[in-house]
Protein backbone atom coordinates (compact mmCIF):
# COMPACT_ATOMS: atom_id res chain seq x y z
CA UNK A 1 0.00 0.00 0.00
CA UNK A 2 1.12 3.04 -0.97
CA UNK A 3 -0.46 6.49 0.32
CA UNK A 4 0.99 9.36 -1.42
CA UNK A 5 -0.76 12.39 0.69
CA UNK A 6 -1.55 13.55 4.38
CA UNK A 7 -5.04 13.26 2.98
CA UNK A 8 -4.96 9.21 2.31
CA UNK A 9 -3.15 8.53 5.55
CA UNK A 10 -6.26 10.18 7.53
CA UNK A 11 -8.66 8.37 4.91
CA UNK A 12 -6.41 4.97 5.62
CA UNK A 13 -6.61 5.83 9.24
CA UNK A 14 -10.48 6.28 9.63
CA UNK A 15 -11.31 3.79 6.82
CA UNK A 16 -8.98 0.85 9.50
CA UNK A 17 -10.12 2.29 12.48
CA UNK A 18 -6.08 2.22 13.44
CA UNK A 19 -4.74 5.15 15.87
CA UNK A 20 -2.31 7.48 14.55
CA UNK A 21 0.64 9.15 15.97
CA UNK A 22 2.20 11.92 14.94
CA UNK A 23 5.49 13.19 15.75
CA UNK A 24 7.94 16.63 15.10
CA UNK A 25 11.31 15.40 14.94
CA UNK A 26 14.52 17.52 15.00
CA UNK A 27 17.48 16.88 12.86
CA UNK A 28 20.96 18.19 13.71
CA UNK A 29 22.05 20.24 10.85
CA UNK A 30 25.27 22.43 9.85
CA UNK A 31 24.70 26.21 10.84
CA UNK A 32 23.42 27.97 7.49
CA UNK A 33 26.36 30.15 5.86
CA UNK A 34 26.71 34.06 6.88
CA UNK A 35 24.56 36.34 5.24
CA UNK A 36 21.71 33.96 4.17
CA UNK A 37 18.58 35.96 5.45
CA UNK A 38 16.73 32.67 6.74
CA UNK A 39 19.57 31.87 8.98
CA UNK A 40 18.09 32.32 12.40
CA UNK A 41 15.32 30.16 12.20
CA UNK A 42 17.03 27.06 11.77
CA UNK A 43 17.72 27.60 15.46
CA UNK A 44 15.86 25.16 17.61
CA UNK A 45 14.52 26.99 21.03
CA UNK A 46 14.52 23.58 22.72
CA UNK A 47 17.45 22.21 21.69
CA UNK A 48 19.74 25.14 21.22
CA UNK A 49 21.29 23.73 18.13
CA UNK A 50 20.71 24.45 14.32
CA UNK A 51 18.73 21.98 13.00
CA UNK A 52 15.21 20.82 10.49
CA UNK A 53 12.19 19.29 11.65
CA UNK A 54 10.11 16.59 9.69
CA UNK A 55 6.51 16.01 10.75
CA UNK A 56 6.03 12.24 10.85
CA UNK A 57 2.89 10.34 10.73
CA UNK A 58 3.04 6.30 11.78
CA UNK A 59 0.13 3.63 13.10
CA UNK A 60 0.13 2.42 16.48
CA UNK A 61 2.48 -0.43 15.92
CA UNK A 62 4.68 2.13 14.38
CA UNK A 63 4.80 1.66 10.60
CA UNK A 64 5.70 4.85 9.20
CA UNK A 65 2.92 5.99 6.85
CA UNK A 66 3.94 9.91 5.83
CA UNK A 67 6.53 12.05 6.45
CA UNK A 68 6.40 16.08 5.42
CA UNK A 69 9.07 17.54 3.71
CA UNK A 70 11.83 18.71 6.51
CA UNK A 71 11.27 22.63 7.41
CA UNK A 72 13.49 25.30 9.56
CA UNK A 73 12.50 24.38 13.53
CA UNK A 74 11.65 27.80 14.84
CA UNK A 75 7.89 26.84 15.12
CA UNK A 76 6.23 24.73 17.64
CA UNK A 77 4.98 21.10 16.33
CA UNK A 78 1.21 22.03 16.54
CA UNK A 79 2.16 25.10 13.89
CA UNK A 80 3.89 22.99 11.75
CA UNK A 81 0.83 20.66 11.75
CA UNK A 82 -1.15 23.53 11.08
CA UNK A 83 0.97 24.43 8.26
CA UNK A 84 0.93 21.13 6.49
CA UNK A 85 -3.03 21.25 7.14
CA UNK A 86 -2.99 18.33 9.11
CA UNK A 87 -5.64 19.76 11.80
CA UNK A 88 -8.01 20.82 9.10
CA UNK A 89 -7.70 17.22 7.62
CA UNK A 90 -8.31 15.75 11.12
CA UNK A 91 -11.00 17.89 11.61
CA UNK A 92 -13.05 17.50 8.49
CA UNK A 93 -12.64 14.05 7.68
CA UNK A 94 -13.52 10.77 9.22
CA UNK A 95 -12.98 10.05 12.89
CA UNK A 96 -9.38 9.11 13.72
CA UNK A 97 -7.81 8.83 16.94
CA UNK A 98 -4.50 10.46 16.99
CA UNK A 99 -2.14 10.62 19.36
CA UNK A 100 1.46 12.87 19.82
CA UNK A 101 4.14 11.23 20.99
CA UNK A 102 5.23 12.12 24.62
CA UNK A 103 8.05 14.51 25.58
CA UNK A 104 10.95 13.35 25.62
CA UNK A 105 13.58 14.78 28.42
CA UNK A 106 17.37 15.22 28.25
Amino acid sequence: MRLRSLAEVVDHLGASGTSGIVDGTEIPVRRPAAGRKDRDTFISGKNKQNAVKPMVVTDNEGHLLWCSPARPTNCADITHARQLRLVKLLADGPAVKVSPTPATRD
